[in-house]
């Protein structure tokens, strides 16, 4: 089995995660792609939506395709867990031939301070999705994933403010 792992924070979804992952089924020759959540990513302290709310959001978002199964692996583990882990944990429970590792853009020039990183190389192969105007290193060598659409989860975090957000809404929200 080929598989795609796309993970993040997705602190909140937004389109351009939808577009990453429609993309990839178009562009990569895989059978299933993985969204998995962060509990925390391990270059953050601290996260804006709840975990739980947050793989809640991702199922109501990609419950319309068996290609994509959303994970919670991370979350799981209640601490920030390191790629290499869920990438190992992935591979053993899909039997995965060929590991595609989807980040985006903003990503590639702190690849080198990624927990085991030369054995990731060794077990996966990292596919970038190029952001618009996004200043980069070289990308020769990388599969590309063209999205076109230029949000980020930082831009729409700025936008919100949860403490307006009634908790009966929350809980509803967790219990789409």
């Amino acid at each position: 089995m080929q598989i795609a792992i796309f993970g993040g924070s997705f602190d909140p979804v937004h389109m351009a995660h939808v577009t990453i992952v429609n993309k990839a089924l178009e562009s990569l020759e895989i059978d299933k792609i993985i969204v998995v959540p962060t509990y925390l990513n391990p270059f953050k302290n601290h996260f804006y939506l709840d975990p739980n709310l947050r793989f809640s959001l991702l199922k109501k978002v990609f419950d319309n395709n068996e290609k994509i199964e959303v994970c919670n692996y991370e979350i799981k583990q209640m601490k920030p867990v390191y790629s290499i882990e869920t990438v190992k944990y992935l591979k053993n429970l899909y039997n995965a031939s060929k590991i595609y590792i989807i980040i985006g853009q903003d990503n590639v020039n702190d690849l080198n301070k990624w927990h085991k990183i030369d054995e990731l190389k060794e077990i996966a192969e990292f596919v970038i999705a190029r952001r618009i105007g996004y200043k980069h290193r070289e990308l020769n060598g990388f599969k590309i994933l063209e999205v076109d659409i230029n949000i980020s989860s930082t831009k729409l975090r700025e936008k919100l403010d949860l403490n307006f957000i009634p908790e009966q809404i929350k809980e509803d929200i967790i219990n789409l």
